[in-house]
């Protein structure tokens, strides 16, 4: 089976699981994701969920973040992760986007990159997410569920995703993400994927070398 066949492969049995895959980040535009997209850096959807709640209640556009108090903007944070660090990475963002672009954030994946705070990995999130184009969303989940599938052996946000847009065409791109995203997080995971409740067996080289390799009493080397 070619990469693209398995691909559509993939894609159908996952619907079946997870007809509505979405992201987990709460956001009500574009804005909203770019600034939650920072936080979520090494922390958990639902903890930044909770922050961004009561952020946004005050801080509703670039500009507000721009004329925060620095201090005040950690202390509004303070329960997300490196949150002195994150704060000055949207700061320093948002004078950006407001230099840049107005203040309006692109639906380009190049021109967020330009951004501070802003690497491919989260320019792929802002433009698949809010806007719906097409988007190789390379998070943990999705890297490590792709390896696993053999749909590539890259193992960074940025070396995943242009393998993979040479491989796959766009109009699976964004689908596939959150597919797979929301495989990883909940049968595919890291220390202990779930096989059993797994429908991609027969498509997946993990299951076929580490699971039906050992039953046949092959020497296997086991992934860390």
């Amino acid at each position: 089976m070619d990469l693209v066949k398995k691909v559509e492969e993939i894609i159908r049995r996952l619907k079946k699981l997870y007809p509505n895959p979405r992201l987990e980040l709460e956001f009500e535009n574009p804005f909203q994701l770019l600034v939650m997209a920072i936080l979520a850096a090494q922390e958990s959807d639902k903890k930044v969920n909770q922050t961004a709640k009561d952020l946004f209640r005050e801080l509703k556009e670039p500009l507000h973040f721009v004329e925060i108090e620095f201090e005040e903007l950690t202390e509004r944070i303070k329960h997300i992760r490196w949150h002195h660090r994150k704060a000055e990475l949207i700061i320093k963002c948002c004078k950006k986007l407001l230099e840049l672009y107005d203040g309006k954030v692109p639906d380009d994946v190049d021109k967020l990159s330009k951004l501070p705070g802003v690497g491919r990995k989260t320019a792929h999130m802002v433009v698949g997410g809010a806007y719906k184009k097409p988007a190789i969303i390379a998070d943990r989940h999705f890297i490590r569920v792709a390896n696993r599938l053999g749909l590539t052996k890259e193992k960074t946000p940025e070396k995943v995703e242009k393998d993979l847009s040479k491989k796959i065409p766009q109009r699976y791109w964004l689908e596939l993400s959150l597919l797979l995203i929301e495989h990883g997080k909940h049968i595919c995971k890291a220390r202990k994927p779930l096989c059993e409740r797994c429908p991609l067996p027969d498509l997946c080289d993990y299951y076929q070398t580490e699971i039906v390799g050992k039953d046949k009493g092959e020497s296997v080397k086991v992934e860390g």
